[in-house]
């Protein structure tokens, strides 16, 4: 298959200089301990993932940290890599960039990280040094992912990634019981013991991605903001919105989801929600009503302030897509950010969020350039940028991650789990994984549930 392919001719070409160990996405060979074993979750081709029993990883690097998964989790952007849609993934790669633990080793480079301590990872691999680093931009360092594909495609590097394939530099993810993290010292943030792994898992990706969206595309007090996905990202992002003092919050989705937001929504801000689902709308070239003659009839006939696409390039609603995007004449579909585009008023900012591969065909050019749009690509976000802020306002009672969970599931079922969220059954939302080394369940989180 494509993704396959793609990294066949990376590895035929080869990396650039690389500055850490990369490609070890499933601790075969010399890169794990053979006479240890874990349970894993595994990428096995395109829509079949499943949970094996595979090597143990070991110290491959002095700055690196086995780390004991006590929490991890499955985030929408894992489905691009069930769909098939990222490129250069290869049958037992470990997939997860969402984590956290207890430190069972260290490398002998390691300073502050301690072995026994409770941390999280940040979903980006930083080496703390380069350019972007040393403004907090670690989504984008330098120094971590050496592959040339992504340099060809984008113009430039992204940092690597844990577990979300060879094209951003094949590390072996944290869905699984244990894990090495790289740079451990910058790329690990120690857990208060006020704080359960049920709320510090998130910010290894989800609360800190969130946040961007919203202040990477600037949301002001009194904007109307549309949120186009309402799942965590998107719930979470409507959040931070109204705590930025927006006015109305306008979710397009469809059910469940919109259900779910609703649910946890604070009481006292229900007069500022607005649901749309896009499934009871038209879309296209019509004289029906549809989700940007929606969006202008709630908002005084202009359009909202702000849009933030929290959904990916990979849905598409129309034929022509669907079939550009099966046949390769594209990567991702521009639906959403022509509905994003033309439904925000004049002089309007629109910020995507959502992932995006590659390349995408029928982009209204038009209307962005005529009516002033500001397209933001908010980038894959840069935790260590807000992690710390992030878990202040956790322990200070400002920030309630678990408003977005909806599940507890076991390591032995998270295949099944990666099907189920992916079909939005039981109204799965956030799901918190626990593994063998998992704490026990802190009070008011959900009860596990087996399958």
């Amino acid at each position: 298959m494509a993704s396959q392919a793609a990294y066949a001719v990376e590895k035929a070409i080869g990396h650039d200089t690389e500055h850490i160990k990369q490609d070890v996405s499933s601790y075969s060979g010399n890169d794990g301990d053979s006479s240890e074993t874990m349970l894993a979750l595994v990428w096995k081709g395109k829509q079949k993932v499943a949970v094996e029993t595979v090597p143990k990883p070991k110290i491959l690097e002095d700055d690196d940290v086995i780390l004991k998964v006590t929490g991890t989790t499955v985030c929408g952007s894992d489905l691009h890599l069930l769909h098939g849609a990222v490129l250069q993934m290869k049958p037992g790669d470990i997939l997860g960039h969402e984590f956290c633990g207890v430190v069972e080793q260290v490398g002998p480079g390691v300073k502050k990280v301690k072995p026994g301590k409770r941390y999280v990872a940040s979903f980006q691999i930083a080496c703390g040094n380069c350019f972007f680093c040393k403004q907090k931009l670690s989504s984008q360092c330098e120094m971590t992912n050496s592959n040339t594909t992504t340099k060809a495609m984008y113009g430039g590097r992204t940092a690597g990634i844990f577990g979300y394939s060879h094209l951003t530099g094949g590390f072996a993810g944290g869905q699984a019981e244990y894990v090495r993290v790289p740079l451990g010292d910058v790329n690990l943030l120690e857990i208060p013991d006020d704080v359960p792994d049920e709320k510090a898992l998130y910010l290894s990706d989800v609360l800190p991605t969130a946040y961007n969206a919203v202040k990477d595309t600037a949301v002001y007090p009194g904007d109307s903001v549309a949120i186009f996905g309402a799942g965590p990202i998107g719930q979470m992002a409507g959040w931070y919105a109204l705590k930025e003092g927006a006015k109305k919050i306008i979710f397009v989705d469809t059910h469940p989801r919109l259900d779910f937001v609703e649910g946890r929504w604070p009481a006292d801000e229900k007069d500022k929600l607005v649901l749309v689902d896009f499934k009871t709308l038209s879309f296209g070239v019509t004289n029906k009503e549809t989700v940007v003659s929606k969006l202008k009839e709630l908002t005084d006939g202009r359009g909202p302030d702000v849009a933030i696409e929290c959904a990916a390039g990979e849905y598409a609603k129309g034929w022509m897509h669907w079939l550009e995007m099966a046949t390769g004449a594209e990567t991702d579909t521009s639906e959403i950010l022509n509905e994003m585009i033309e439904g925000v008023r004049n002089y309007g900012r629109a910020g995507i969020t959502g992932v995006y591969v590659g390349y995408t065909n029928h982009f209204n050019i038009g209307s962005l350039m005529q009516r002033g749009i500001r397209l933001i690509g908010n980038g894959q976000a840069p935790v260590h940028k807000y992690w710390e802020e992030l878990l202040d306002r956790i322990r200070k009672g400002d920030l309630d991650p678990g408003q977005m969970v909806s599940h507890r599931c076991r390591m032995e079922d998270l295949d099944k789990v990666y099907y189920k969220f992916d079909a939005k059954d039981d109204s799965m939302q956030k799901v918190f994984i626990e593994t063998k080394h998992s704490f026990p369940r802190a009070a008011g989180t959900p009860e596990l549930t087996k399958y």
